[in-house]
């Protein structure tokens, strides 16, 4: 039975194998990186999640008429988590297998598929290093990888930290020679547990030289070392500090020669000062600028919320407010430049780059903020005027850039049968005009960006064809949200996540016939 049970296994994987680079894309079409792109997380340094007219190709008057235009299935996948970034004609993109595929932006073609160690959450980025494109990407395990773009290649590969529970979540971001990496952790997970030495992560960005992977420099988003702070009931040495993970892709902003993060909760009480935090880091050094911690006292781990908490947990426990997404970077009609970004508090702030990070405005897009968390999870999206941003609980709002007045708030109108998964807390996308988002019970939709009115809808748990002749179907939508470039509309579909989410394995890509 053993016997017949490894060769089942060794069939399974064959399976997948081939499965992973079925139709493959005819060889010698060269690689031309000009032309419409959207690359790493947000499509631009600023993070800003908006795709002009130029580059987007899509009006706002042929969204309604959007159809299929190729679908892609991913053997094995249960999230399609990594959000695709498209340029040159193609599409790049991670899944939860650790598979990171090229595909064909026109026809959904394999040109190559990559093996990553862990599955691969962070977005895409690109960078030219002399007369060569590669791609940068990270996985679970806190590796970094550098791929040739055209023929995916490793050139190199680096580990971003070392601490068991590091992963790479946040799009990494390429920029003048160095690819600037974050660095989140599972700890807050393994932390209660009475057998495990809690807790030692900190949370970091790393910088990287694009060309060779050497480190160039490492900051903490916590400066103290974890030190012994006694032993739990069970003999196990506990420490602290620890906690601040980098969830989000780092906002680059040349002008001022910073990037800017926010960071995640303490994992230890007492919470450091730069957890819950917006933080400005110098591209060159790595030397803090500035941080402004929006929630304080917030030492959480999960499974501490019960009647009998367990040892290691945090005596107060916070409410677990971390800034998933990254903070936005806008400069407004007269000058004045201001970061805006939203927190799973439900919170919406803005702070100022050029006075030491001092708070603008903030906006409350829920009724009580000071609950657990989950309300804005992993992002919005801004034009020139107003910032959006989907809720955890359900709901999709627009805040104005120049004072934080909401705009508009609305509740699209569930399914019977998906009235348990009502949240939008993916990364939202914008064009001129229009918001995309998709959301837990697995519809994409377009709303107006004038008036939040929702002006056409795409089922995607459904069964899909395949141009690779996989099995696909759509599920929840949560930590990679769609993208646009050259009249493509690229949607990813399939999240587990947290809370139950819905499977799925598919890629869809949509235009107008």
């Amino acid at each position: 039975m053993k016997r017949l049970s490894v060769c089942a296994s060794l069939l399974w994987l064959a399976g997948i194998l081939s499965a992973q680079t079925a139709n493959p894309c005819p060889a010698g079409k060269p690689f031309d990186p000009a032309g419409a792109s959207w690359i790493g997380w947000g499509g631009d340094l600023a993070n800003t999640r908006f795709q002009g007219s130029n580059d987007a190709k899509i009006a706002a008057a042929d969204v309604p008429r959007l159809k299929l235009k190729w679908a892609f299935g991913f053997p094995g996948a249960k999230s399609v988590y990594g959000q695709p970034s498209v340029v040159g004609g193609r599409v790049f993109v991670g899944v939860d297998t650790g598979a990171v595929y090229s595909l064909d932006a026109s026809t959904g073609c394999v040109y190559w598929m990559f093996q990553a160690e862990s599955g691969v959450r962070s977005a895409v980025t690109l960078h030219r290093i002399e007369t060569r494109s590669v791609v940068f990407f990270g996985d679970g395990k806190a590796n970094v990888y550098a791929v040739d773009a055209v023929t995916g290649q490793q050139i190199w590969k680096a580990q971003a930290d070392s601490h068991a529970s590091a992963r790479i979540t946040g799009g990494l971001k390429a920029f003048e020679g160095r690819v600037y990496v974050p660095v989140a952790s599972g700890e807050e997970g393994a932390g209660p547990n009475r057998n495990y030495a809690c807790c030692t992560f900190r949370g970091s960005v790393v910088a990287l030289e694009a060309a060779t992977g050497k480190q160039v420099w490492k900051t903490y988003t916590i400066a103290e070392e974890p030190k012994p702070v006694g032993k739990n009931a069970n003999g196990v040495q506990r420490f602290a500090p620890a906690g601040g993970g980098v969830w989000n892709s780092p906002t680059i902003d040349p002008a001022r020669h910073a990037l800017y993060i926010g960071t995640g909760d303490s994992y230890t009480e007492p919470a450091a000062d730069t957890t819950d935090a917006i933080m400005a880091m110098h591209l060159n050094t790595g030397k803090i600028l500035w941080s402004v911690q929006d929630t304080g006292k917030d030492a959480w781990l999960a499974g501490c919320n019960g009647a009998t908490p367990p040892e290691n947990c945090p005596k107060e426990l916070g409410p677990d407010h971390d800034f998933g997404s990254p903070p936005i970077l806008k400069t407004l009609p007269g000058g004045r430049t201001i970061l805006v970004a939203g927190q799973k508090s439900g919170n919406v702030w803005a702070h100022d780059p050029d006075r030491k990070g001092a708070v603008i405005w903030k906006t409350a897009l829920v009724n009580n903020t000071s609950e657990f968390g989950g309300k804005i999870v992993w992002g919005g999206a801004a034009d020139d005027q107003t910032a959006y941003f989907g809720l955890g609980p359900g709901g999709i709002a627009a805040v104005q850039l120049r004072d934080g007045e909401r705009k508009w708030f609305t509740m699209p109108e569930l399914a019977p049968a998906m009235a348990q998964h009502p949240g939008h807390e993916g990364p939202l996308t914008a064009i001129p005009g229009v918001v995309f988002s998709g959301a837990w019970d697995g519809i994409l939709r377009a709303l107006s960006a004038a008036d939040g009115k929702v002006i056409w809808e795409y089922n995607t748990i459904q069964e899909f064809t395949t141009v690779n002749g996989v099995a696909a179907k759509g599920g929840s939508m949560g930590a990679a949200g769609p993208v646009i470039a050259g009249g493509v509309l690229f949607v990813p579909s399939g999240y587990v996540g947290v809370r139950q989410g819905i499977p799925g394995n598919v890629l869809l890509a949509l235009s107008v016939p």
